[in-house]
């Protein structure tokens, strides 16, 4: 199957082929969540899909099977077959619910450490079954693995979504990531280049610095990313930050040194080049709608993704390609590298509608998402990297059950009916939810409490802010003797934080996910359950 000669689109379609805009996954407008990072009305999105005809949707957040549908509405709607994108780094559950969630890819590196084949192969099933799972509900487009090296234990944006902190290991990991969702007809991403893991700053806000020389971003940060293209990654996404080393005036995203020089020349990456969001602080508050686009293009990136809005993105490159400043022979050279891929995706389409695959189907969606067999490696993965310490089990007791989270109004991993709940309570505690927005509290002297943190730094987590709190929170419970156990779900750093601090009789639990499996695996540990 060929898709049509790209010398048959005009500019304005070859060029709105490259942009990949974000949506709701929801069917109906009033369910609109995230308007500020583009989601816009059924209108407008059908607007930028049938006239504008851009390349590609994103998506963040829902459930399964409503996906499912929304993704067949959308592809509908296009005269060519969309990439359809997700960051579903753990999963379609982390994003979708119904979908399998895994923990963290951190996670994988703390099995490595004691026995690097095994985290090997659940990386490779990892990224065997995200693959399959994103078929099942219409994504083509995984924006996974992060390639990152997570050396800075404060990474506001990375952090746990890394799969190590040296770049061996994750370079092994993500390697068999790779190589486990290549048996199906899926694009992978690696990101983000040239290396997002040693920053302090989160790049959705404002523009972190890498100081470092370029041995040690050959030493460090470029490894994992050569390992990838090695694997046979299908695309790279950029990361939005200064790296003086390799261009001391833009940005990565914005820098023809970096990305054109040393992605496509150095490294000898022939895939697809995507920004990553340019909707992000880090750009959009410095470059605007219309300069960022054109600079991302002229720099190497065949995929303008988010742009703050699709159509003066169009136009901006279009008025570069006229004006000279762009090569219409440039803006070709992305076309058929997006035009390669999505052969690669859509190779039952006959050029006029595009057929839905046998996986693409609400019946397919319900037999094949979050399958024993495949809640069973997610499982396994929580057991294999659970780390315990102090007298287990905890024999129950009445008192508080606190529970510490980031965000209390949009969590998608905590409910009544989630055990984090449900098992102390049948244990007789009291529950209180505590984040960094609630008053200062105070345990009467004579309670005591179990504390459960859920704390993971992340981007939008407000994970930095909240650690704060459960710190001082934890310490009056320890200074106090009203501790009678801790459970960590998410950071492995906050865990080596506070454990010298705990005395070591008191029973404590740390898992990596955060999930209901996780919470059921971890209350397990602290109560011999």
């Amino acid at each position: 199957m060929q898709f049509p000669d790209l010398n048959k689109l005009n500019l304005a379609q070859q060029v709105a082929q490259m942009v990949v805009v974000r949506a709701s996954s929801h069917l109906f407008d009033h369910q609109i969540q995230y308007p500020e990072f583009g989601e816009r009305d059924r209108a407008t999105l059908k607007h930028w899909i049938a006239d504008l005809g851009v390349g590609g949707v994103i998506f963040w957040g829902g459930n399964a099977s409503e996906l499912t549908l929304r993704i067949q509405q959308l592809q509908a709607w296009a005269t060519y077959p969309l990439l359809i994108a997700a960051d579903i780094e753990e999963g379609v559950g982390q994003r979708f619910t119904g979908g399998t969630w895994f923990p963290p890819p951190m996670a994988l590196n703390a099995i490595a450490q004691t026995d690097l084949p095994k985290a090997i192969e659940y990386s490779r099933k990892m990224g065997a079954i995200t693959a399959q799972e994103a078929l099942a509900v219409g994504i083509n487009w995984l924006l996974a693995p992060v390639v990152d090296v997570n050396n800075n234990p404060a990474n506001p944006v990375i952090n746990i979504r890394a799969f190590g902190e040296t770049p061996e290991i994750v370079s092994q990991l993500v390697t068999a990531y790779i190589r486990g969702a290549a048996a199906y007809p899926v694009l992978t991403c690696a990101k983000h280049f040239p290396g997002h893991g040693d920053t302090g700053v989160d790049s959705h806000w404002e523009l972190p610095v890498i100081p470092h020389d370029r041995a040690r971003l050959d030493s460090i940060e470029f490894p994992p990313f050569k390992a990838a293209i090695q694997a046979g990654v299908d695309s790279v996404m950029s990361a939005h930050l200064m790296i003086p080393a390799l261009d001391s005036e833009l940005p990565a995203t914005l820098s023809p040194r970096i990305m054109t020089e040393e992605l496509r020349h150095n490294l000898g990456f022939e895939g697809l080049i995507s920004t990553d969001a340019l909707v992000m602080g880090a750009i959009a508050d410095r470059y605007g709608a219309d300069d960022a686009p054109v600079m991302a293009v002229a720099a190497g990136s065949d995929i303008i993704l988010m742009p703050v809005d699709p159509e003066i993105a169009i136009q901006s490159v279009c008025h570069a390609v006229e004006s000279g400043l762009i090569s219409a022979e440039r803006i070709k050279e992305s076309v058929g590298r997006i035009w390669r891929s999505k052969q690669k995706l859509f190779q039952n389409w006959d050029g006029v509608t595009l057929t839905q695959s046998p996986v693409n189907s609400q019946p397919a969606a319900f037999t094949t998402l979050a399958q024993p067999q495949t809640m069973a490696v997610a499982k396994h993965i929580l057991q294999d990297s659970i780390v315990t310490q102090g007298n287990l089990p905890l024999k129950p007791s009445s008192g508080k059950n606190i529970v510490v989270l980031e965000e209390i109004l949009d969590t998608t991993f905590l409910s009544r009916s989630t055990p984090a709940v449900t098992v102390p309570t049948k244990l007789g505690y009291q529950l209180q939810l505590i984040n960094r927005h609630s008053p200062t509290i105070t345990i009467a002297p004579e309670d005591s409490a179990i504390l459960q943190l859920f704390i993971r730094t992340s981007p939008f987590s407000g994970g930095l802010g909240i650690t704060s709190v459960a710190k001082q929170l934890f310490q009056q419970l320890v200074a106090n003797g009203q501790l009678q156990g801790l459970v960590i779900y998410g950071s492995p750093y906050l865990m080596a934080d506070f454990a010298p601090l705990l005395p070591p009789e008191i029973p404590c639990v740390f898992c990596y996910g955060q999930m209901a499996a996780a919470q059921s695996i971890a209350l397990g540990q602290l109560f011999g359950m």
